[in-house]
């Protein structure tokens, strides 16, 4: 199983990864809820358009930097994010709980 950390995790997120190019349309549209959080690569771009809930939305660079974090409600569509590579999705207050926020370091885990 893959699991990711920032300097500020206190312990190993559960990762889904959605790198082929179904998986990354799909990303957590039909889902009430996602257990960990959910990478998309590549990805500078996501929408929320047919979710069932609030998502928070990290744009990471080549290097799994973070480069901004977002709160999408349903129905939303993001603007594409310059020099970003991946796009990492979870529930709504989760990014705060584990440490993403700008600058942060992502360490993948198991991969």
């Amino acid at each position: 199983m893959v699991m990711f950390t920032t300097e500020r995790t206190s312990e190993p997120v559960p990762l889904e990864l959605a790198e082929s190019a179904g998986a990354r349309r799909r990303g957590l549209l039909g889902r009430d809820g996602v257990e960990g959080a959910l990478l998309l690569g590549p990805a500078s771009a996501v929408h929320t358009l047919g979710m069932r809930f609030t998502i928070d939305v990290a744009y990471l660079d080549r290097r799994l930097r973070v480069l901004a974090v977002r709160t999408m409600r349903p129905g939303r569509l993001g603007l594409p994010r310059p020099r970003s590579r991946y796009v990492l999705e979870a529930e709504a207050g989760a990014m705060e709980r584990w440490g993403v926020r700008r600058g942060a370091q992502v360490t993948l885990h198991g991969r």
